[in-house]
């Protein structure tokens, strides 16, 4: 099974899970009716915010490290440099 597929069946299995229990069709264990109806409105905000942040996190991390990969870096330069090539062949003024 790919990653892919798990993770859809995944996903499926969770927001099924809490719309049924964001519903009350399913009732929550060992927590109190009042603190459920509070926290599950905003349990889907939450999961955005965190993807959000992890996604920055992330972003952030790959740009402050991106020196440390020099066989990457002068890869990336010489395509740079390649597509600039072909660019000016082509009459598009790149500089």
């Amino acid at each position: 099974m790919a990653r892919a597929h798990r993770v859809a069946i995944i996903t499926t299995v969770f927001s099924v899970l809490y719309l049924l229990a964001f519903f009350q069709v399913l009732a929550v264990p060992l927590m109190d009716d009042r603190i459920v109806e509070e926290i599950l409105p905003v349990i889907p905000w939450w999961i955005l915010v965190s993807f959000g942040s992890y996604s920055l996190w992330s972003l952030g991390w790959g740009i402050f490290t991106f020196r440390d990969c020099p066989e990457a870096y002068k890869e990336l330069l010489g395509e740079i440099n390649q597509a600039k090539n072909e660019l000016r062949a082509r009459g598009v003024t790149v500089d």
